[in-house]
Order: C-alpha cells, then sequence, then structure tokens
C-alpha cells in the first residue's frame, strides 16, 4: 500500500522535490531603500486642485521608502524557492495594511515562476531611457510636486505618463509568471491574472462582469555587450478581456531600448494602451529618451524627457510633458546624492485647463 501511494504522480513528485531539502537551509535576506526628497516648486495654471497652494511657490518634502523581505531555501537538487514581500515605510501604499507585492518565486535551470501580487512580465522586460536621479519622470511620481491630476494625460501604469505599462492600468494584483532560463542573454515571460480585482489578500476571483479579467501579459528583454557596448531591449504586449458592457477589450504595447559606451548611455522607448470600454483615461501614447554620462570619478550626469497623450474623443487630446536634468554623487556604498531641475506641463484639448511647474531639488538616497 505505501509503495503503492509513493507511486502516485503527484505525490511522487512532492516527495521527490521536497525529500532532499534535510541539508538546505533557508537564507534570511532581507533590504530595501529610503529616498529622501527635499525640493522647491513654482507651480501655475488653471487647473490646481482644491487643497494645494494657489500660489505654487514653496518647499516640499517627499520620502519614498520600502523594507523588502527576499527569505529563500536551495533545496539539494538546485531548485531555489523564494519569497518576496515589499512593505511601504512612508505610506499605506499598496493596500490598508502598507504591503506592496507579495510574492513566490520557483527557480531552477527550467527558469523562474513567480506566483502572487507583483507586476506582468511585460511590464518587467521593458526598458527605457536612463533616468539619472530617484525623482522619476518616466513615471507619475513627479506629481508629487507638480500636482496636475484633474488634467493629467493619463493615469498610473498607462502610457500617458511612462511607458512602463499594464493592461488597463492594473498593478500588482494577483498572477502566475513565467520566465525563460536566459538563451545568450534573451529572456521571454508570460503572465496570467484571472482577474484586476485581486490582489495578495483576496481569496476569490471576484466577478468577472464588473472587472478587466483573464489578463495575458507577454514580455522579451535581452541584454548584451558588443566590442565594449552594453545593449539592453526589451518589448511588451498585453490585453484582457474588459467587463461586461464595457466595449472592447484593453491592450497595451511598449518597445525600448538602451545602449552604453565609453560613460555615455543614450536609449527610449515608447507604449502605447488602447483601454477600449474600460475606463474614461482615453486611449493613450507616450514616449521617453534620455542620455546620461557618468564623469569619471563619483558624479553621474543626465538629460532625460517624457512626453505622453490621451485622446478623450469629442473632448479632444490632453497632453503631458516632462524634462529633467539632473545630476547624481556616489558618497558610499548604498549611498548617492541627487540634484534635479525639472519642467512639467499638462493641458487639455483647449488649453483652458492647464498645469505647469518647474522643481528645483535635491535627495539622499539609500539602499541595502
Amino acid at each position: 500500500m505505501k509503495k503503492q501511494l509513493l507511486c502516485s504522480s503527484a505525490i511522487a513528485f512532492g516527495v521527490a522535490a521536497a525529500a532532499p531539502a534535510s541539508a538546505a537551509e533557508w537564507n534570511l535576506d532581507w533590504g530595501g531603500f529610503f529616498n529622501a526628497h527635499v525640493a522647491i516648486g513654482d507651480i501655475s495654471g488653471s487647473a490646481i486642485p482644491a487643497g494645494v497652494d494657489p500660489d505654487g511657490d514653496s518647499l516640499d518634502l517627499l520620502q519614498n521608502t520600502e523594507i523588502i523581505f527576499t527569505p529563500s531555501i536551495t533545496l539539494d537538487n538546485g531548485i531555489k524557492f523564494g519569497i518576496n514581500i515589499q512593505m511601504e515605510g512612508s505610506n499605506g501604499g499598496g493596500g490598508i495594511d502598507g504591503i506592496d507585492e507579495s510574492y513566490m518565486t520557483i527557480s531552477g535551470s527550467f527558469g523562474q515562476f513567480d506566483i502572487g501580487s507583483e507586476n506582468s512580465a511585460g511590464y518587467k522586460s521593458m526598458v527605457a531611457g536612463p533616468s539619472t536621479t530617484a525623482l522619476f519622470i518616466n513615471s507619475p511620481s513627479i506629481s508629487s510636486f507638480v500636482p496636475f491630476s484633474l488634467v493629467h494625460a493619463g493615469s498610473f501604469r498607462q502610457a500617458g505618463l511612462s511607458s512602463y505599462t499594464e493592461v488597463a492600468g492594473n498593478n500588482d494584483i494577483n498572477r502566475i509568471t513565467y520566465y525563460t532560463p536566459s538563451f545568450s542573454g534573451l529572456t521571454v515571460g508570460v503572465s496570467y491574472a484571472p482577474s484586476a480585482g485581486v490582489n495578495a489578500q483576496s481569496g476569490f476571483n471576484g466577478d468577472r462582469n464588473t472587472v478587466v479579467s483573464d489578463i495575458f501579459d507577454i514580455g522579451v528583454n535581452y541584454g548584451g555587450s558588443f566590442g565594449g557596448a552594453d545593449v539592453s531591449f526589451g518589448a511588451r504586449w498585453g490585453t484582457g478581456n474588459a467587463p461586461t458592457g464595457a466595449g472592447g477589450d484593453p491592450e497595451t504595447w511598449g518597445i525600448g531600448a538602451q545602449g552604453g559606451f565609453s560613460g555615455f548611455s543614450i536609449g527610449g522607448s515608447y507604449a502605447e494602451n488602447d483601454i477600449g470600454g474600460v475606463s474614461g483615461a482615453g486611449d493613450q501614447s507616450g514616449w521617453s529618451a534620455g542620455v546620461q554620462y557618468d564623469i569619471p570619478g563619483p558624479w553621474t550626469v543626465g538629460f532625460e524627457a517624457y512626453l505622453g497623450e490621451a485622446d478623450l474623443g469629442a473632448a479632444g487630446d490632453t497632453e503631458y510633458s516632462a524634462y529633467q536634468l539632473g545630476a547624481r554623487r556616489n558618497l558610499g556604498p548604498g549611498v548617492n546624492w541627487d540634484l534635479s531641475l525639472t519642467f512639467v506641463e499638462a493641458e487639455d484639448a483647449t488649453g483652458t485647463l492647464d498645469v505647469e511647474g518647474t522643481v528645483i531639488g535635491t535627495s539622499i538616497n539609500l539602499s541595502f
């Protein structure tokens, strides 16, 4: 009887994988980052949100911090099991309990599986122009200093504000992702999420009639060196089923590349979100471009731009643009100091609603 049970395919696999674990031990790694920004902004426009200083000239502070727990164990058969739990240190972002991303990894010669609340393979495969400072403009991060929410050209994880997109702007939802082993620098990843309404704490897939469901993403990433030049490339595509009666299904796609040589890095990206009938944010597109120079010694300088727009149908297109000149000084292992000059503008199709701002900022960034 015992022999017959052990020959059952499901039990046999589980026992075969777990039995050699007696010699393995858990590696209780953890780390994180703390970015402390101080900036002076000169903000103006006709659509400054309520609660924001209408004069728009003030000194502001922003902290962005996470503690990241990454325990793992490698069994004697070479399979590695890991956990990634990211806890927000400054606010409740990512959930009421402050947990941002929470997922399991299973990796080995077969590649890697991610299971849990995390961004898609498409998002994580993308490449864009180099960013010199931690006050990113290929992201809505700059909105902490320039409040363009009433006229912005996009929304979180959509191309109007960033080329790092997700289908209908979903973020850190429960999904399963598989990445192939690297083939001479080339990796392919695929992701599936049952429902955009499910995060790490949810127990069911939710009502698929009311949210985007069956979300599929694919990403391709390549990194290599040729004759002293470093090259990276990324591309992604994704789609999902729209809620009942919402119109067309949402899609997103993007492409980006970056190259480095003799201390210079240069690159860019382009992305689109076809929202279908999912939200009022409209179909969106945007592109980034950047150049960076690593000066011999502790300093790195760079310039970056992001331009995006959203098609709101009869209301016309809203436009968004951001430009940043930045410098970074390495002060020691995991410690750097940023200086930045950033200009941001958002405007609706008629030109009657607009916000623009110039921000001079500095930050200390710690990573451990």
